[in-house]
């Protein structure tokens, strides 16, 4: 029961505190965690047949069908991680970037290695997915933001865009707003003002990408498993850029907040600073390893009980 509750809470706090950072996207400590398929099969099980289940009072049915309590206890983890840890995160931030990003730095590059070892065969089409993947997250950490867009079309594909990076490794969602030209309309006045106009094109948007991505990503992960999990190491491994501890913001004013467009990298000083930087680096790769052992050891536990 403990395992039922509590691993998938902790995944949701793992998974939150990734959304507050900037560059890292949930999707991918889901897939660091294991559970990246069973969010994806649990989200698009919400569908029609959900709809009548839980209007005919089928609760027991409908908690089957939609995996609820796990979709229940992984989302209070996420929220519970959001409202608590932003601001310490935002302190640190603030006060010791280099090491906050050598931790996260160490923690995605050694996920990119237990990822990429679930491939069970590295054919042509899965060594060729995984470049494309870090090839399209390079490519979107090196973009130049568009302009602002208020028609009901691109507010829609803000929407779609912004929830289906949300899902995948690798993209941050609020990166990609900033990209399309729209975060400061969207995430700031339409927010701040409640600008239905705004806001219900990027919902509708939202929900259909979700519904809609969430089904081809596990249609992709049951009929092309071995080139999707390539893919998405790739992404993985793409978005290192953004998280190198050793760049200069770019950044530009939303009205009275300021948002990361760029960032230009360089390379460290030999110093103290660099020091402890690598072990904060070696921390977050240790973090992964003891992840996944621990990982390793309850499916183990869980095979001999059943």
């Amino acid at each position: 029961m403990r395992s039922k509750v509590v691993f998938p809470f902790l995944k949701g706090v793992a998974m939150g505190a990734a959304n507050v950072i900037p560059g890292v996207s949930g999707g991918t400590i889901a897939l660091i965690t294991g559970i990246f398929a069973r969010l994806i099969d649990a989200i698009k099980s919400f569908d029609a047949t959900a709809l009548k289940l839980l209007l005919k009072g089928r609760f027991k049915e409908f908690s089957a069908h939609t995996d609820f309590f796990f979709v229940l206890y992984l989302f209070t983890g996420i929220f519970t991680a959001i409202i608590s840890l932003a601001r310490l995160l935002e302190y640190l931030f603030l006060n010791h970037p280099v090491y906050v990003w050598s931790f996260f730095f160490g923690l995605v590059m050694a996920s990119v290695w237990f990822v990429a070892r679930t491939v069970k065969k590295w054919h042509i089409a899965a060594i060729t997915s995984f470049i494309i993947g870090a090839g399209i997250a390079i490519a979107i950490s090196i973009l130049t933001p568009a302009g602002e867009d208020r028609s009901f079309f691109y507010l829609f594909l803000c929407g779609v865009v912004a929830i289906c990076s949300m899902i995948l490794p690798g993209l941050s969602g609020s990166f990609v707003l900033v990209l399309m030209g729209n975060y400061q309309l969207v995430m700031i006045d339409a927010v701040n003002n409640f600008d239905l106009s705004i806001l219900l094109p990027v919902g509708i948007g939202a929900v259909a990408g979700l519904i809609i991505f969430s089904r081809f990503l596990s249609w992709l992960l049951s009929r092309f498993p071995d080139s999707t999990i390539a893919l998405l190491s790739g992404f993985i491994l793409g978005s290192l850029g953004l998280l190198w501890p050793w760049k200069t913001e770019i950044t530009q004013e939303f009205g009275e907040k300021v948002k990361v467009i760029a960032y230009k990298w360089h390379l460290p000083e030999v110093n103290s600073e660099f020091a402890l930087a690598l072990v904060f680096i070696i921390l977050g790769i240790l973090s992964i390893a003891a992840t996944e052992i621990w990982a390793d050891k309850t499916q183990r536990e869980g095979s001999a009980s059943s």
